[in-house]
């Protein structure tokens, strides 16, 4: 099963304040773990919100909102993506993750959809578009 880690947002996060050398250094070597393990497909720490933009969608029109964001609690400062047999071992890698700011901080563990998950409306021509998307992001052709 595929996971969305996410490290949720902290004030500190969202002020841009950069970690410290030590934190860089666990992180790395955390990394390294959950790659040599197999476990880790991606994964890469977000600016904060006020670099970012929104784009808000009602039918065909769009919205484009700057930021920052409200509610720092529910933005994310950063993610992985793990490959893990089911849910428990998610959680047994994500406890060995050294604390990832300064503080209290949270991780966020979301089940990626499969295809698999949309058979009712995956037609076999929709199936090809989503494996040809998927080849050319993995390189293959």
């Amino acid at each position: 099963m595929r996971v969305a880690v996410f490290v949720k947002a902290t004030e500190d996060s969202e002020k841009g304040v950069m970690p410290s050398h030590e934190l860089l250094e666990a992180m790395g070597k955390f990394n390294q773990e959950l790659v040599e393990a197999g476990i880790m497909t991606g994964g890469d720490g977000l600016k904060p919100s006020s670099q970012g933009k929104r784009i808000m969608f009602d039918g065909p029109s769009r919205l484009v909102i700057d930021g920052p964001f409200a509610e720092t609690k529910e933005l994310v400062a950063g993610f992985w993506l793990w490959t893990v047999k089911d849910m428990d071992e998610a959680v047994t890698w994500a406890k060995r993750c050294p604390n990832p700011m300064p503080g209290p901080s949270e991780l966020e563990i979301r089940p990626i959809y499969e295809m698999d998950d949309f058979s009712e409306a995956l037609t076999p021509e929709v199936a090809a578009i989503h494996a040809d998307t998927r080849n050319r992001l993995a390189g293959e052709d």
